[in-house]
Protein backbone atom coordinates (compact mmCIF):
# COMPACT_ATOMS: atom_id res chain seq x y z
CA UNK A 1 0.00 0.00 0.00
CA UNK A 2 0.97 3.14 -0.59
CA UNK A 3 1.93 5.65 1.61
CA UNK A 4 0.00 8.71 2.04
CA UNK A 5 3.81 10.30 2.05
CA UNK A 6 4.27 9.26 -1.39
CA UNK A 7 1.15 10.47 -2.61
CA UNK A 8 2.13 13.89 -1.07
CA UNK A 9 5.36 13.81 -2.91
CA UNK A 10 3.37 12.97 -6.38
CA UNK A 11 0.88 15.53 -5.80
CA UNK A 12 3.92 18.17 -5.26
CA UNK A 13 5.70 17.24 -8.24
CA UNK A 14 3.07 16.96 -10.80
CA UNK A 15 1.49 20.59 -9.11
CA UNK A 16 5.33 21.79 -9.88
CA UNK A 17 5.29 20.38 -13.35
CA UNK A 18 2.23 22.21 -14.36
CA UNK A 19 3.12 25.52 -12.43
CA UNK A 20 6.15 25.87 -14.74
CA UNK A 21 6.54 28.16 -17.71
CA UNK A 22 4.99 26.00 -21.04
CA UNK A 23 7.35 25.93 -23.13
CA UNK A 24 5.12 26.67 -26.53
CA UNK A 25 7.48 26.40 -29.43
CA UNK A 26 5.31 28.20 -32.37
CA UNK A 27 5.33 30.53 -34.95
CA UNK A 28 2.39 33.43 -34.90
CA UNK A 29 1.32 36.73 -36.14
CA UNK A 30 -0.29 39.85 -34.38
CA UNK A 31 -1.80 42.40 -36.54
CA UNK A 32 -3.79 45.32 -37.19
CA UNK A 33 -6.43 46.58 -39.61
CA UNK A 34 -6.29 50.36 -39.73
CA UNK A 35 -9.32 50.28 -41.61
CA UNK A 36 -11.81 49.03 -39.58
CA UNK A 37 -9.81 49.10 -36.39
CA UNK A 38 -9.30 45.05 -35.74
CA UNK A 39 -7.03 43.53 -34.07
CA UNK A 40 -5.58 39.68 -34.14
CA UNK A 41 -3.42 36.60 -33.46
CA UNK A 42 -2.98 33.87 -35.39
CA UNK A 43 -0.67 30.94 -34.05
CA UNK A 44 0.16 27.10 -34.56
CA UNK A 45 2.43 24.87 -32.75
CA UNK A 46 2.91 20.99 -31.74
CA UNK A 47 1.42 22.04 -28.48
CA UNK A 48 -1.90 20.91 -26.84
CA UNK A 49 -4.50 24.02 -26.60
CA UNK A 50 -2.22 26.57 -27.92
CA UNK A 51 -4.93 29.19 -27.99
CA UNK A 52 -5.35 29.16 -24.47
CA UNK A 53 -1.04 30.22 -24.06
CA UNK A 54 -0.06 32.54 -26.78
CA UNK A 55 -2.88 34.87 -28.11
CA UNK A 56 -4.18 37.93 -26.11
CA UNK A 57 -6.07 40.90 -27.60
CA UNK A 58 -7.88 43.86 -26.65
CA UNK A 59 -10.51 45.82 -28.84
CA UNK A 60 -9.09 50.12 -29.38
CA UNK A 61 -5.67 48.72 -27.25
CA UNK A 62 -3.62 46.31 -28.77
CA UNK A 63 -2.59 42.47 -29.06
CA UNK A 64 0.04 40.13 -27.84
CA UNK A 65 1.95 36.68 -28.66
CA UNK A 66 3.53 35.19 -25.96
CA UNK A 67 5.39 32.13 -26.79
CA UNK A 68 9.15 29.94 -26.77
CA UNK A 69 8.72 29.57 -22.91
CA UNK A 70 5.92 31.43 -22.78
CA UNK A 71 5.03 34.16 -19.45
CA UNK A 72 1.33 33.62 -20.02
CA UNK A 73 0.94 37.07 -17.76
CA UNK A 74 2.98 38.70 -20.49
CA UNK A 75 -0.54 38.71 -22.66
CA UNK A 76 -2.73 40.29 -20.37
CA UNK A 77 -0.21 42.65 -18.48
CA UNK A 78 1.20 43.89 -22.06
CA UNK A 79 -2.31 45.13 -22.92
CA UNK A 80 -2.77 46.83 -19.41
CA UNK A 81 -0.06 48.79 -20.24
CA UNK A 82 -0.91 49.79 -23.69
CA UNK A 83 -4.46 50.69 -22.65
CA UNK A 84 -2.39 52.88 -19.72
CA UNK A 85 -0.92 54.94 -22.50
CA UNK A 86 2.87 52.81 -22.97
CA UNK A 87 3.89 52.02 -26.89
CA UNK A 88 4.39 48.42 -27.45
CA UNK A 89 8.19 49.02 -27.14
CA UNK A 90 7.82 50.42 -23.92
CA UNK A 91 5.39 47.77 -22.59
CA UNK A 92 7.59 45.14 -23.69
CA UNK A 93 10.72 46.34 -22.49
CA UNK A 94 8.90 46.90 -19.19
CA UNK A 95 7.94 43.24 -19.27
CA UNK A 96 11.51 42.09 -20.01
CA UNK A 97 12.79 44.10 -17.63
CA UNK A 98 11.24 42.45 -14.25
CA UNK A 99 11.70 39.18 -15.58
CA UNK A 100 14.68 37.18 -14.77
CA UNK A 101 14.40 34.61 -17.64
CA UNK A 102 13.60 36.88 -20.44
CA UNK A 103 16.09 35.16 -22.53
CA UNK A 104 13.62 32.20 -22.75
CA UNK A 105 11.05 34.15 -24.08
CA UNK A 106 9.34 35.52 -27.19
CA UNK A 107 7.24 37.93 -27.68
CA UNK A 108 5.22 39.93 -30.19
CA UNK A 109 2.72 42.98 -29.48
CA UNK A 110 0.82 45.53 -31.68
CA UNK A 111 -1.44 48.38 -30.74
CA UNK A 112 -4.54 50.17 -32.19
CA UNK A 113 -2.39 53.08 -33.95
CA UNK A 114 -0.07 49.82 -35.62
CA UNK A 115 3.05 50.41 -33.98
CA UNK A 116 4.94 46.86 -33.22
CA UNK A 117 7.37 45.86 -30.63
CA UNK A 118 9.14 42.07 -30.79
CA UNK A 119 11.60 40.44 -28.97
CA UNK A 120 13.52 37.17 -29.53
CA UNK A 121 15.47 35.66 -26.59
CA UNK A 122 19.00 34.61 -26.89
CA UNK A 123 18.16 31.30 -25.78
CA UNK A 124 14.77 30.88 -27.80
CA UNK A 125 15.66 27.79 -29.35
CA UNK A 126 16.64 27.82 -33.32
CA UNK A 127 15.65 28.66 -36.03
CA UNK A 128 14.38 31.69 -33.43
CA UNK A 129 13.36 35.23 -34.88
CA UNK A 130 10.64 37.67 -35.76
CA UNK A 131 10.23 40.46 -38.21
CA UNK A 132 8.35 43.62 -37.55
CA UNK A 133 6.12 44.95 -40.73
CA UNK A 134 3.75 47.82 -41.61
CA UNK A 135 0.81 46.95 -39.07
CA UNK A 136 2.17 43.78 -38.29
CA UNK A 137 4.97 41.51 -36.57
CA UNK A 138 5.34 37.46 -37.14
CA UNK A 139 7.86 35.15 -35.04
CA UNK A 140 8.59 31.87 -34.09
CA UNK A 141 11.09 29.79 -32.40
CA UNK A 142 12.03 25.90 -33.10
CA UNK A 143 11.15 26.47 -36.96
CA UNK A 144 12.25 24.53 -39.98
CA UNK A 145 14.02 28.08 -41.08
CA UNK A 146 13.71 31.54 -41.70
CA UNK A 147 12.12 30.99 -44.89
CA UNK A 148 8.98 30.72 -42.60
CA UNK A 149 8.64 34.03 -40.92
CA UNK A 150 9.65 35.52 -44.85
CA UNK A 151 6.84 33.84 -46.45
CA UNK A 152 4.25 34.52 -43.61
CA UNK A 153 4.93 38.33 -44.12
CA UNK A 154 4.69 37.83 -47.36
CA UNK A 155 1.58 36.25 -47.27
CA UNK A 156 0.05 38.70 -44.79
CA UNK A 157 0.82 41.40 -47.20
CA UNK A 158 -0.35 39.80 -50.27
CA UNK A 159 -4.07 39.15 -48.79
CA UNK A 160 -4.72 42.54 -47.83
CA UNK A 161 -4.84 42.75 -51.35
CA UNK A 162 -8.11 40.64 -52.02
CA UNK A 163 -11.05 42.08 -52.75
CA UNK A 164 -13.77 41.08 -49.95
CA UNK A 165 -11.34 39.87 -47.39
CA UNK A 166 -10.23 40.88 -44.07
CA UNK A 167 -8.15 40.31 -41.12
CA UNK A 168 -8.76 36.92 -40.13
CA UNK A 169 -8.52 35.80 -43.42
CA UNK A 170 -4.90 37.63 -44.02
CA UNK A 171 -3.71 36.04 -40.59
CA UNK A 172 -5.14 32.85 -41.78
CA UNK A 173 -2.93 33.60 -44.82
CA UNK A 174 0.08 33.96 -42.85
CA UNK A 175 -0.30 30.63 -40.70
CA UNK A 176 -0.75 28.75 -43.90
CA UNK A 177 2.12 29.98 -45.63
CA UNK A 178 4.04 29.48 -42.62
CA UNK A 179 3.17 26.03 -42.47
CA UNK A 180 3.92 25.49 -46.16
CA UNK A 181 7.56 26.98 -45.70
CA UNK A 182 8.30 24.03 -42.97
CA UNK A 183 6.53 25.38 -39.68
CA UNK A 184 7.46 24.24 -36.45
CA UNK A 185 10.10 21.67 -36.83
CA UNK A 186 8.05 19.44 -35.27
CA UNK A 187 5.28 19.23 -36.69
CA UNK A 188 1.69 20.21 -36.04
CA UNK A 189 -0.97 20.38 -33.17
CA UNK A 190 -3.24 22.89 -32.44
CA UNK A 191 -3.98 26.49 -34.05
CA UNK A 192 -6.02 29.26 -32.78
CA UNK A 193 -7.40 32.73 -34.53
CA UNK A 194 -8.53 35.83 -32.56
CA UNK A 195 -9.86 38.80 -33.89
CA UNK A 196 -11.46 41.43 -31.69
CA UNK A 197 -13.12 44.69 -32.44
CA UNK A 198 -15.34 47.01 -30.10
CA UNK A 199 -19.34 44.98 -29.63
CA UNK A 200 -17.69 42.49 -31.84
CA UNK A 201 -18.59 39.90 -29.83
CA UNK A 202 -21.99 37.89 -30.25
CA UNK A 203 -25.02 40.24 -29.11
CA UNK A 204 -22.51 42.84 -29.04
CA UNK A 205 -21.65 42.25 -25.26
CA UNK A 206 -18.41 41.82 -25.99
CA UNK A 207 -14.98 42.37 -28.01
CA UNK A 208 -14.37 38.65 -29.21
CA UNK A 209 -15.48 38.63 -33.11
CA UNK A 210 -13.47 35.63 -33.34
CA UNK A 211 -12.21 33.10 -31.37
CA UNK A 212 -11.45 30.15 -33.19
CA UNK A 213 -9.51 27.11 -31.67
CA UNK A 214 -8.52 23.56 -32.85
CA UNK A 215 -6.84 21.94 -30.25
CA UNK A 216 -5.57 18.60 -31.10
CA UNK A 217 -5.54 17.50 -34.70
CA UNK A 218 -3.13 15.97 -37.60
CA UNK A 219 -3.83 19.42 -39.75
CA UNK A 220 -4.91 22.09 -37.24
CA UNK A 221 -5.17 25.18 -39.94
CA UNK A 222 -6.65 23.35 -42.19
CA UNK A 223 -9.47 22.71 -39.67
CA UNK A 224 -9.10 26.22 -38.36
CA UNK A 225 -9.27 27.33 -42.15
CA UNK A 226 -12.70 25.44 -41.90
CA UNK A 227 -13.95 27.04 -38.82
CA UNK A 228 -13.34 30.38 -40.33
CA UNK A 229 -15.49 29.82 -43.39
CA UNK A 230 -18.29 28.23 -40.67
CA UNK A 231 -18.08 31.39 -38.99
CA UNK A 232 -18.30 33.33 -42.13
CA UNK A 233 -21.75 31.49 -42.92
CA UNK A 234 -23.13 31.47 -39.50
CA UNK A 235 -22.48 35.04 -38.21
CA UNK A 236 -21.89 37.20 -41.42
CA UNK A 237 -19.50 39.80 -41.89
CA UNK A 238 -17.96 41.60 -38.90
CA UNK A 239 -20.29 44.42 -37.83
CA UNK A 240 -17.82 47.75 -38.28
Amino acid sequence: MISWRVWLLFFVLCRGLHAADPEVHTFSIVAFDPATGELGVAVESKYFGVGSVVPWARAGVGAVATQARAKVSFGPEGLDLMESGKSPREALDTLLAADPNAADRQVGMIDAQGRTAAHTGAQCLEYAGHREGKNYTVQGNLLAGEGVLTAMAEAFEAAQKKEGSELADWLLAALQAGQAAGGDKRGQQSAALLVVHANGGPGGDNDRYMDLRVEDSPAPIDELTRLRALHARFYGPARK
